[in-house]
């Protein structure tokens, strides 16, 4: 198929806003499923996972492709709740384009902000849908209002609703001037086009020179022909919107009522005309390795390049093992080739390639640039792992996911279950990059890590119902870092006989506090000509195992530069090993005298609630350390900004629930670290 008729695109919003429901439609209506699956239901065929079934939410982003209008577009539905939102993170890196939904009656929300700034992150052009119009309380101008506000964003309604709530009946079309409503006997899959009747001729008017201010910013020649009075051509129209959507200048708007089966195919029509192609996207960024250094270069759009692909998702499959879900930049992979993990400097075999529909695989032979599809076959991938051929190394930048802040001890009913726990652990580590878990060498206790109480839940609900581990699991604990308030310089020598060998070497360490998120650098003042490259990693392996260990509390070590001021051996004294022992004793002696600190994770906590109520919860956060933000009043409540330390706020759901009669609800997400008070 033709690359400027491909779309891979991602659907994103905060949690209810209507994702997977849009997506139910669009399968339904370019044929891909026969009948509509819901989420209220169980039957939503992206929605596959037992879990996302029983909770009534997506929880692992689900891909597919279907067929719209000579169009192929890939779509990957993307969960909407905040513990979740590495999946967005690493599907979002990938996609081309973006359908941001936004609920008619809550407008933006918490998640709905993190997913925009994600898309912004990548440079993800996004059309929007406004959602949800037959709701209770749905106001389609405010929420436009309210996004062009918060995202300084220049919103373009092309369709406009009739009616709102109840009254919800079809859309108008601004640039056609017609009606369109959508017939309840074949689920909408009929539209019904006539003309505006007067009642809405002001409305439309409106609208129609608000579409062409905004193209006619633009475009020089839309400008011209407003002027002279001239009729201008919608394909005109079109082309600049197209063009100003990839530049992520102008935001096209579109409306309906998913679970009515109204406004989705307008919608699809918005996605294969103003969304971009492969071809349309920027050259990826990557690093080549050549002759040992580093050499920053750009990937294009070339399907007769050499083969070049990123794995963004890893998904195992009880008889096919992992499934790597990978998106083509360059070249053509082929079924039954052989291919290099260019990151872990290995070879693997394609044995097979999907295309998924959900759960269900299509096998295909090969895959080209522009594609999304899944491999079988590979033994040593994860994800943010770069493949490719061996004639061009590039690695393409990876994909970086926020630090896991919560814990819980896990171990298995059993003695026997041991190692079958631990390998499940592994698997779910693989899969998930915000999943962590390490055994405590003293007690040899488990401890797993995640991104909230939900994702901790889910992933213990999969090792037993899925993977079949019968374990206990203890209470959440929040996870901690260490840093350090003072710059200290320190040197030590480690000397050891081992094997009836001396081992000996010198290291000199200087180690300052950094800002908040900055993480942990590593520098060498040590010239190259005095220290062999391997002795060097010996000692910034040393450091980074020191790092994980922590300082005092055995936490990992953040916001702090490592800088290597001296390095003496003799050669015949010196290994990697002398130098890998002596810069962890000198990393723990420095870290001593430097102060160390211990950082807790402070939440951004966003509350809604019903006005009455807005005092009280105030003064229930305030008394648990958290500090208001701010606060807007909307049509469906109070809305409280807040920051609050994570290990004042377990429990806060019911709290919140009982001071507010089951009426108020809450997300939070990870802000940063702070020093303990």
């Amino acid at each position: 198929m033709n690359d400027s008729l491909t779309r891979n695109i991602g659907i994103m919003a905060h949690i209810d806003a209507g994702k997977t429901t849009t997506t139910e439609r669009i399968l339904y209506y370019t044929g891909e499923n026969y009948r509509i699956g819901e989420v209220d239901n169980g039957e939503a065929s992206m929605d596959f996972m037992e879990q996302e079934q029983n909770r009534g939410i997506t929880i692992s982003s689900a891909a597919t492709t279907c067929y719209w209008k000579d169009h192929k577009i890939n779509i990957i539905d993307t969960p909407g709740h905040v513990d979740f939102t590495a999946e967005v993170e690493r599907s979002l890196r990938v996609l081309d384009g973006a359908v941001a939904v936004v609920c008619g009656v809550s407008g933006v929300e918490a998640q709905t902000e993190t997913v925009w700034r994600q898309a912004d992150k990548y440079k993800v052009p996004r059309i929007i849908f406004v959602n949800k119009m037959d709701r209770l309380g749905a106001d389609f101008y405010s929420v436009i209002k309210e996004l062009e506000k918060k995202f300084s964003a220049t919103c373009v309604p092309l369709f406009l609703p009739i009616g709102s709530e109840s009254d919800f009946s079809g859309v108008i079309d601004v640039l056609n001037k017609e009606k369109i409503t959508f017939e309840i006997d074949d689920f909408g899959s009929s539209m019904n086009r006539e003309p505006l009747g007067s009642e809405f001729e002001e409305l439309h008017s409106k609208w129609y020179e608000y579409l062409i201010d905004s193209v006619a910013s633009y475009s020089d020649e839309i400008t011209e022909l407003y002027f002279s009075g001239e009729e201008i051509p919608h394909e005109m129209i079109w082309d600049v919107l197209r063009e100003q959507t990839i530049a992520r200048e102008l935001y096209p708007t579109f409306v309906g009522a998913s679970l009515k089966n109204i406004g989705v195919q307008t919608l699809l029509d918005g996605i294969v005309r103003f969304l971009p192609s492969p071809l349309d996207i920027p050259p990826m960024k990557g690093v080549s390795i050549k002759h040992n250094k580093e050499v920053e270069v750009t990937v294009k759009h070339d399907p007769k390049g050499q083969p070049l692909a990123l794995i963004f998702k890893i998904q195992y499959d009880r008889e096919a093992g992992p499934l790597c879900f990978v998106r083509v930049y360059s070249g053509v992979i082929k079924k039954g080739s052989a291919i290099l993990n260019i990151t872990k400097k290995k070879r693997e075999r394609v044995n097979r390639i999907v295309r998924m529909h959900a759960n269900k695989p299509e096998p295909i032979d090969s895959l080209s640039a522009g594609d999304i599809g899944v491999i079988i076959g590979f033994k040593h991938a994860q994800t943010g792992d770069t493949i490719g051929s061996e004639g061009a190394q590039i690695l393409l930048e990876n994909v970086v996911f926020p630090e896991p802040v919560i814990s819980v001890a896990i171990e298995s009913k059993t003695l026997s279950d041991q190692a079958k726990l631990k390998n499940a652990l592994k698997t779910l580590s693989i899969e998930d990059p915000t999943f962590t878990w390490k055994e405590n060498s003293d007690t040899g206790q488990l401890v797993i890590s995640g991104m909230g109480e939900l994702h901790i839940d889910v992933l213990v609900t999969r090792l037993t119902s899925e993977m079949k581990v019968d374990a206990r699991v203890g209470k959440p604990q929040v996870t901690y870092r260490e840093s350090i308030a003072e710059e200290v310089t320190v040197e030590e020598t480690y000397s050891k006989i081992l094997g009836g060998k001396e081992q000996e070497a010198t290291v000199a360490l200087t180690i300052r506090p950094l800002p908040t998120g900055s993480g942990v650098k590593f520098i060498s003042n040590v010239p190259s000509r005095d220290l062999p490259s391997e002795y060097l990693d010996a000692i910034r392996r040393g450091v980074n195992n020191s790092v994980q260990s922590g300082i005092r509390y055995g936490y990992e070590v953040v916001d702090i530069e490592v800088v290597l001021e001296k390095a003496q051996f003799s050669l015949l004294t010196v290994s990697e090993l002398a130098f890998e022992a002596a810069s962890a004793l000198c990393f723990e002696s420095a870290g001593m005298k430097a102060d160390p600190i211990l950082l807790e994770p402070i939440m951004k906590v966003d509350i809604t609630v019903p006005t009455q109520f807005v005092g009280e919860v105030m003064a229930s956060l305030t008394s648990r350390g958290g500090l208001i933000n701010s606060m807007e009043s909307r049509s469906n409540g109070d809305h409280v900004i807040a920051k609050a330390p994570l290990a004042q706020l377990f429990g806060y759901s019911t709290a919140l629930r009982s001071s507010t009669q089951g009426r108020g609800s809450f997300t939070m997400e990870f802000s940063h670290f702070a020093r303990q008070n």
